[in-house]
């Protein structure tokens, strides 16, 4: 719907009878310089009706999204005389104008103050850094020996989803315990369906081999069924079903069937023994709990499922002045509605506008969702938990930031900057002997690395070796889309390298007109050790040499370290994917199924380049034209 022009109600106004479904826009389209602000009658002109505001200062910047059941009587609470939070006070001091968006109901205004959030990010709403996605386990459900297996990822596809959990340590050392007690696969199926004997998992005791027939369908089945009772929390039904299956074996005198038995419900036993179940097993629900510091504040995430502790997780937000209370409800609103919700959404402090929050969630996740405030017994003690680890990962922020402010400033100083610097990002790049070329960017901020910034580049069309070309297709995708404005230009720019890379850095830069405050290039020095790096800077011959105990200095290292890191995972991650590719991948028509029968028929890849067109056409699926079209590929000379 296009936006309507604006329209200024009389104060005792009584809503239309047909309310649109669709958002509609009612108040200052933007800021008039020629119209100064007038809080009273802006207000005077606002329905009593839900909606969300939008404040903005002189340059027209986005200060605050908010959302009301009544926007007159929320916005009008904000010019009161008696204001206290130093928070409101501040922003309403900035305040040049107000956009209003009239919504049907509470929850569509909560969607779409969320949306605005996201979109504009503005200075005195709560903001979330970090975007995480949790990891699950996974059990397969449309295959004859079902594979569990650790996921991360929109979860769409057919089978069951156990979690989520705080951590990928938390999810491995599960699924090692599911492994010891029922042995099921974890295998890919390309590798599960060309298996010919068992695996070293079988060897150790780790997996039935059903890849070989060492297992019945029947007797994995059970073995699926009583995992999956066990991540539902259902451990004592699966140690009933044990004992039970252990007396059947021994009475028809199949004793080392039951030994075995026994053995896995000993297993179960120790299992249980080491879990704290917390609850009764139909509990799901996450505990939030948030602490609040000068400028920032930590949001705890404990997740309980099937009434076990599953661990905790921290968010960080920047939250200018903010309230417990404030920042709980952000939370809730910004992370559920991106990520689904349990049942259960356990708190320590009142939300405001819960129903309506609730409301929505519900609506996201598609089942009902309660919003509940802790205050006794098992449930307070969980959200204690959640809030002693916030208030911890809060504090080691805060020490982590403090030390990063001094080595900035150090780092400022010591480059010659009017200012320190906030933001520096660092190039590196990789390759073995010119396979497989990546470059990284790292980004690191005030309060360390940002790694929602982090970029790698599979490079192109290079000469093998050719690091100086790398650079220059790397800074040069990298800066042409900082130009059009998908993100912030840096204060300084690391390069690991000497003069050169560093002149081909200056190249680039001017070519696409980007100025910046610094560009350093950041040499080893002679024997390569560590506190020996030379930096190089545009307008300069001599490096710059820092002592071994430079602050400064320590932020560079740490910098083009990451830098490096991040270079090596790319290109290996890349070089592996490489090297695994089969070249029956390269022929056309010849698809999974068709190279599946090929290696089967002849025993792998070295079997099938030993096998004549002849002995390639027999196998089912290829006729005699694809059987010429592989042999040719595969024998490229004749």
């Amino acid at each position: 719907m296009r936006p309507m022009p604006p329209v200024t109600p009389p104060a005792d106004a009584a809503p239309a009878a047909d309310v649109p479904a669709a958002p509609l826009a009612i108040a200052e389209p933007g800021v008039d310089p020629a119209r100064p602000f007038d809080p009273k009658a802006f207000v005077g002109s606002l329905p009593a009706r839900p909606g969300v505001y939008r404040m903005l200062d002189a340059a027209g910047q986005i200060l605050y999204v908010g959302k009301a059941a009544n926007l007159r009587a929320r916005v009008a609470s904000y010019f009161r005389a008696d204001l206290v939070q130093p928070k409101v006070v501040a922003m309403v001091q900035q305040i040049a104008a107000i956009e209003v968006t009239v919504t049907s109901s509470e929850t569509e205004a909560l969607l779409l103050e969320f949306n605005l959030i996201k979109k504009h990010r503005p200075h005195y709403n709560i903001l979330l850094k970090d975007d995480k996605s949790f990891p699950y386990l996974y059990l397969s459900t449309d295959q004859a020996f079902p594979r569990l297996s650790f996921y991360r990822g929109p979860r769409k596809g057919r089978g069951r989803y156990f979690g989520p959990y705080p951590s990928t340590t938390a999810v491995r050392e599960t699924l090692l315990q599911l492994q010891k007690l029922f042995r099921l696969r974890q295998c890919e199926d390309s590798y599960f369906e060309n298996r010919t004997r068992p695996c070293l998992q079988y060897q150790i005791a780790r997996c039935t081999a059903p890849c070989v027939g060492l297992v019945s369908r029947e007797d994995y089945a059970a073995d699926v069924a009583a995992a999956a009772r066990v991540l539902e929390g259902r451990n004592d039904e699966v140690a009933a079903e044990l004992a039970r299956r252990m007396e059947e074996e021994a009475g028809a005198l199949r004793f080392e069937r039951a030994a075995a038995l026994r053995d896995q419900l000993a297993a179960l036993k120790s299992v249980q023994a080491h879990q704290i179940v917390s609850a009764s097993a139909d509990v799901d629900c996450d505990v939030v709990a948030a602490a609040t510091g000068p400028g920032l504040c930590a949001i705890g995430l404990l997740f309980i499922r099937a009434g076990r502790n599953l661990g905790t997780t921290t968010y960080f937000a920047r939250a200018p002045l903010a309230e417990r209370e404030e920042v709980e409800s952000a939370f809730l609103a910004q992370h559920y509605l991106a990520h689904e919700a349990p049942v259960e959404l356990v708190v320590g402090t009142e939300i405001a506008e819960r129903e309506a929050l609730a409301e929505a969630l519900a609506g996201r996740a598609g089942h009902r969702v309660e919003i509940h405030r802790a205050e006794r017994g098992l449930k307070a003690r969980w959200v204690e938990m959640a809030l002693d680890n916030a208030v911890q990962a809060l504090r080691m922020r805060l020490l982590t930031e403090a030390g990063v402010e001094e080595q900035l400033a150090a780092l400022g100083q010591a480059l010659g900057l009017p200012a320190p610097p906030s933001r520096l990002e660092c190039f590196d790049i990789s390759h073995t002997r010119g396979e497989a070329t990546v470059a990284s960017c790292v980004v690191f901020g005030r309060e360390g690395p940002l790694k929602a910034d982090y970029r790698r580049f599979n490079l192109e069309g290079l000469t093998p070796g050719d690091d100086y070309g790398a650079m220059r297709q790397a800074l040069t995708r990298r800066y042409r889309r900082l130009k059009s404005g998908e993100g912030k230009l840096p204060d300084v720019l690391f390069i690991d390298g000497g003069p050169g890379q560093l002149a081909e850095a200056q190249r680039v830069l001017a070519e696409l007109e980007v100025t910046l405050p610094a560009v350093v290039g950041v040499a080893k020095g002679a024997d390569r050790r560590v506190g020996q790096e030379r930096l190089f800077l545009l307008g300069s011959e001599v490096p710059l040499i820092l002592p071994p105990d430079s602050r400064a200095l320590h932020l560079v290292q740490r910098i083009r370290d990451e830098a490096h890191r991040f270079a090596i995972t790319g290109h290996r991650a890349r070089r592996g994917k490489a090297r695994q590719a089969s070249v029956l991948e390269e022929v056309p028509g010849l698809g999974p199924a068709r190279r599946r029968e090929l290696l089967k028929r002849f025993g792998g890849l070295q079997g099938v380049l030993g096998a004549g067109i002849e002995d390639l056409a027999q196998v089912r699926g290829i006729g005699r034209h694809l059987a010429e079209a592989i042999y040719e590929r595969l024998h490229p000379d004749g």
